[in-house]
């Protein structure tokens, strides 16, 4: 389980909320992917910055869906939001102060109630090549691809594609680039992020 912090890769969540958000929430229910969550600050990072940016009403639309292959900490951090200041201080501190409480005289912080509620966590082998759900608004999937052969990442995106709804999202490690046979699926949404719209194809051939 990789060690990561809040917050990371601010320019793909940046990039999710002003391209992606816009129309996701004119969902009734957001189901968001993080495929690879490790140790939690991923998906938490984006439960906060779509709170922020949709309010406590429309936030109550969106289920995050976090997975990993290794779930050795899933009980005693991720499901207890309980983590280390070197984990959470990077983020903006008006941020941290909204969602994080400090604990006693310790230098750990446990998330609030609200964006913990919104996330939830199971183990999951990406190369099953079973999704989690189909029609998710969202996949994030950052460092995992990285470790996987080439064919591997190609069936894994394909799945992905699949597991999308209409005109979903799929956002990944910013090193990641999409395999060019799978180009014709995917739109980027910007040239300094990888985080792509899905396109809809009429006759895809198995991978």
């Amino acid at each position: 389980m990789a060690f990561t912090y809040f917050f990371r890769d601010k320019l793909a969540l940046d990039t999710i909320i002003e391209h992606a958000l816009p129309v996701l929430k004119a969902r009734n229910h957001i189901h968001i992917w993080d495929a690879g969550c490790a140790m939690g600050p991923e998906p938490y990072s984006i439960a906060i910055m779509f709170r922020e940016n949709m309010g406590k009403f429309l936030f109550r639309n969106v289920k995050i869906h976090a997975t990993d292959i290794d779930e050795c900490d899933f009980g005693s951090i991720i499901k207890e939001g309980v983590y280390p200041e070197e984990q959470v201080k990077r983020m903006p501190q008006d941020i941290m102060e909204r969602y994080f409480i400090r604990i006693g005289d310790t230098s750990d912080y446990r998330i609030s109630d609200e964006i913990r509620d919104s996330v939830t966590f199971r183990r999951h082998d990406l190369l099953s090549l079973t999704p989690i759900r189909n029609n998710l608004g969202l996949i994030v999937c950052k460092n995992v691809l990285l470790h996987f052969k080439e064919e591997e990442r190609v069936k894994v995106i394909s799945m992905f594609h699949s597991a999308l709804d209409e005109c979903g999202f799929l956002a990944m490690e910013q090193t990641q680039k999409m395999p060019e046979e799978l180009a014709h699926m995917f739109e980027p949404l910007v040239s300094n992020a990888q985080v792509f719209r899905k396109k809809a194809i009429a006759s895809q051939k198995a991978i």
